[in-house]
């Protein structure tokens, strides 16, 4: 397994039960920002594959926006995510300020970042 895909899981599952974050979060928190798109596919590889908790990546508007798949669709997304409270529109959107996890620097010290991306990030407010 890639290192970029064994991190997408190891943030994916640390995301806490009622939070959800977007695909760029993950990619940020990660050390690989502007990687979205990737870690969509990482995602959809795993898909059936393992009990990652998938369903809490959106996208940074707070849309649901998988295309249906073999197991998923936006319908079980919708319905795993207001099994955990969060609320979800009929146009499939979430409230990003409400439900939105964000990382703090002991959650991403474990990621094992380089000093200076991680000081970046907290300069530009993303902790």
């Amino acid at each position: 397994m890639s290192l970029f895909k064994h991190r997408v899981i190891e943030i994916v599952r640390m995301i806490p039960y009622g939070k959800v974050v977007s695909y760029g979060q993950v990619a940020l928190y990660i050390g690989v920002p502007r990687a979205a798109r990737q870690v969509g596919w990482v995602l959809n590889a795993t898909e059936g594959k393992t009990d990652l908790p998938w369903w809490r990546v959106i996208n940074r508007e707070g849309r649901i926006t998988i295309d249906g798949t073999k197991f998923n669709d936006k319908e079980l997304q919708r319905k795993l995510l207001q099994a955990e409270g969060i609320t979800v529109s009929k146009d499939f959107m979430v409230d990003m300020s409400r439900y939105r996890f964000v990382a703090n620097k002991e959650f991403l010290e474990k990621m094992e970042l380089e000093p200076d991306y991680l000081q970046m990030l907290i300069e530009k407010g993303y902790l």
